[in-house]
């Protein structure tokens, strides 16, 4: 794989030489009075006043407007376990698109840890810095715990975004596609092929959403309830035994498969199985559990999206973290809740229904209109910024997880 993707992207080294980032001040240090009041002795009012109230760290320093991306490197892309130095491109990555996307300043910090406990410590220890902390690339179900427990005894937002973020994003999509399908959510009949950190998550946000019929496959077969081999969170999508049966047999009859497992795992056979206007969502990446165009040489009444830019409706992450954490950031807020995730569903999918700017379909050389070949929003439009972090904002105060 990495031989191809070097092929492809022959200029990736050096685009990456000396790192993504930098720090550049934001006040003026051109005089013996700048330097005194930056440093010492003029920054000891600022820390006097934060000493006095905390909050005001907000005011006085750029917590508010920063974010840590973090990660042990223990579940890296499709890389796996790599190790946290070789993780550090990845992060660096994540706070350009931080930048980039909402203007929140955000640095990389890769732990090299492996033991939950130990890291849980860490990086509680330096939250104090952060306005936010961005969990990246840790592996299940370890992920899963550490994020928790961060969440508990932390006082800023946490978010593992390798499971928030497809659900939150895959959501939308689906929300979109059963307005255009007329099927009722409560009705569904959902495969998720996959049971890590993303699949979770998802199964979790699908149930939160009205979905009753779910059944679940990993590795070794359908999640049920005679497995003895099934971690606590997995044991939380347990079926009856005679709901399951292979992949074909669970797929058969179903309105919606999720995919986020490995290449070519969906068949055409199962395909054709599927119910009316099925969807189909095969996030595998480089490639998905089943190309498009091989689907839709079954059948033309297909929903579909998958994790890559160059087919339509493409479910990437960067359509929700950088303007949940902005929402955040803008609200003080302690935590992500359930409510201001839901409110993210809702408006990705109410955007995805607007008129598309000229500039975005420029972008895609491609007219763009609320279908099935547009479900979710192009990461390229301007309004997510505004329109995300504002019902992030507004279902933080709503809640009460806000300072302000």
């Amino acid at each position: 794989m990495i031989q191809t993707l070097k092929k492809k992207y022959p200029d990736t080294l050096e685009y990456h030489r000396g790192g993504k980032l930098e720090i550049i001040p934001t006040k003026s240090l051109e005089s013996q009075n700048d330097l005194s009041m930056a440093y010492t002795p003029g920054v000891a009012i600022p820390c006097k006043e934060i000493e006095k109230d905390k909050n005001l760290a907000y005011d006085y320093t750029t917590k508010g407007n920063l974010v840590a991306v973090i990660s042990n490197g223990s579940a890296v892309l499709g890389l796996g376990d790599i190790g946290a130095l070789a993780s550090k491109p990845v992060m660096e990555g994540k706070a350009v698109l931080f930048k980039k996307f909402a203007g929140i300043n955000s640095i990389d910090i890769e732990i090299d840890e492996k033991n939950p406990e130990k890291l849980v410590e860490i990086i509680k220890a330096i939250s104090p810095s952060f306005g936010g902390i961005n969990l990246e690339d840790i592996k299940a179900p370890e992920c899963f715990y550490i994020e928790e427990r961060l969440i508990e005894e932390c006082d800023i937002p946490v978010m593992h975004d390798d499971q928030h973020g497809t659900a939150i994003i895959t959501s939308a999509a689906m929300l979109n596609a059963l307005e255009i399908s007329g099927k009722k959510i409560e009705e569904l009949k959902v495969v998720i092929i996959g049971a890590g950190a993303a699949a979770i998550a998802s199964a979790k946000m699908y149930k939160h959403l009205g979905i009753k019929n779910l059944i679940m496959f990993d590795s070794k077969g359908a999640i049920t309830k005679v497995r003895d081999d099934l971690n606590k969170y997995k044991a939380e999508f347990a079926i009856d035994c005679s709901r399951c049966g292979s992949l074909a047999e669970a797929i058969s009859g179903a309105d919606m498969v999720l995919g986020l497992s490995k290449a070519d795992v969906i068949d055409k056979e199962m395909v054709k199985s599927l119910n009316q206007n099925p969807i189909i969502f095969a996030l595998s990446n480089p490639v998905p559990e089943i190309l498009p165009e091989v689907a839709l040489s079954v059948r033309s009444d297909i929903l579909m999206a998958t994790g890559r830019s160059d087919y339509p409706n493409q479910v990437n992450n960067v359509l929700g973290f950088p303007y949940i954490f902005r929402g955040a950031l803008a609200a003080r807020s302690k935590k992500i809740n359930m409510e201001m995730k839901v409110a993210a569903i809702k408006a990705l999918a109410s955007l995805a229904k607007e008129d598309v700017p000229k500039e975005i379909e420029k972008i895609h050389k491609r007219e763009l209109s609320f279908g099935r070949d547009y479900l979710i929003p192009s990461p390229f439009d301007p309004r997510l910024k505004d329109r995300i972090s504002d019902a992030i904002k507004d279902a933080a105060i709503a809640s009460g997880v806000s300072r302000i």
